[in-house]
């Protein structure tokens, strides 16, 4: 993000660091990503941290309200950590997971007040990608090979099990059933109703589209399998020679389409899957998944546009990318 959280400055992210014992030297906040917040940090012995910082009141996709989103994205970091310490997948051990740091009391996250939570990872320098990038043939397929060890995983106990449907299906057809009236909240409030309201039509249809596939999908009873969740070039790093997968806040059990929609580009590369692990992905998953990331975007984007804001760099983001999802929804 490139604005930085409300009620949590520098001195409170030193002071939460001392919990893991690292004495910060050096903090510097990182305007990377959208959706948590990121600090790079120095300690006093040389060592080097990427802190992250998540705003539990906006991370539906852990669960609905501070507490349950709360309680995901501990489930998730305890997945992340259990595959580097009990699979040997960390990065530092060859492996791709880059997993969060444990503190002393063995807590993969730590809560900071009602609203955040904070996680700390080893720095890895290298080199990522973006959100939308084509991947070229040989990282899509160093990609896949990747997704393919993780879904081989024998999945953690504590792993939390990802439904395919809307994590805020009635709170997005609310938004749509409520255009007639005008919406407060900031700049982009009004702009967005009026998108909203024209092309209300066309989102009610992709809903029903949604949810014929998911019951198209449920029937075939496919096995669930750890998935990533966002596999996409912004989360993947290219470190010393290999690669690294980030952002494990999305992990969960799920079918490998979840994945393998964001990666596979054609039928070679569905191939190339089934060769690694024997599951021949199926093209209605894969449509189902690609959907339903579209619907989940507009659902957060509305809920940011109707609640209090201003013109931010980071609203000014969200205001085109809601633009470009409705559009690809409606074409």
């Amino acid at each position: 993000m490139k604005d930085q959280p409300e009620g949590i400055d520098a001195s409170g992210v030193r002071q939460a660091l001392l919990t893991w014992g690292i004495d910060v030297a050096d903090l510097a906040y990182a305007p990377v990503g959208f959706g948590d917040y990121h600090w790079t940090a120095a300690d006093t012995t040389g060592g080097r941290w990427f802190v992250t910082l998540s705003d539990l009141s906006d991370k539906n996709h852990c669960g609905m309200g501070a507490d349950a989103a709360w309680q995901g994205l501990r489930r998730a970091m305890d997945t992340a950590a259990q595959l580097r310490d009990r699979d040997g997948l960390g990065f530092q051990d060859g492996g791709f997971v880059l997993a969060p740091e444990s503190t002393p009391e063995g807590e993969s996250v730590r809560r900071l007040g009602e609203r955040y939570a904070l996680s700390v990872f080893p720095y890895a320098s290298g080199t990522s990608g973006d959100f939308g990038q084509r991947l070229a043939p040989t990282e899509r397929a160093s990609t896949l090979q990747t997704l393919a060890a993780l879904h081989a995983v024998p999945p953690p106990a504590v792993t939390r099990v990802i439904p395919p449907q809307l994590s805020a299906r009635e709170r997005l057809e609310a938004n749509l059933a409520a255009v007639d009236r005008p919406w407060s909240g900031g700049p982009w409030s009004e702009p967005a109703r009026e998108w909203v309201l024209r092309h209300a039509a066309g989102l009610r249809g992709r809903l029903d589209d949604f949810d014929a596939l998911r019951a198209e999908a449920s029937g075939r009873g496919a096995a669930l399998v750890v998935t990533h969740g966002e596999p996409h070039p912004g989360n993947l790093l290219w470190h010393e020679g290999r690669q690294l997968l980030l952002d494990w806040d999305t992990v969960g059990l799920a079918v490998p389409e979840r994945d393998l929609w964001l990666v596979a580009d054609g039928p070679d590369d569905l191939a190339r899957y089934e060769e690694l692990t024997g599951h021949a992905p199926d093209v209605s998953a894969l449509a189902l998944y690609r959907l339903r990331w579209d619907l989940e975007d507009v659902d957060a984007f509305l809920g940011w546009f109707r609640s209090p804001h201003g013109a931010t760099p980071d609203l000014e983001q969200a205001w085109d990318g809601f633009l470009d999802t409705v559009r690809r929804l409606v074409a």
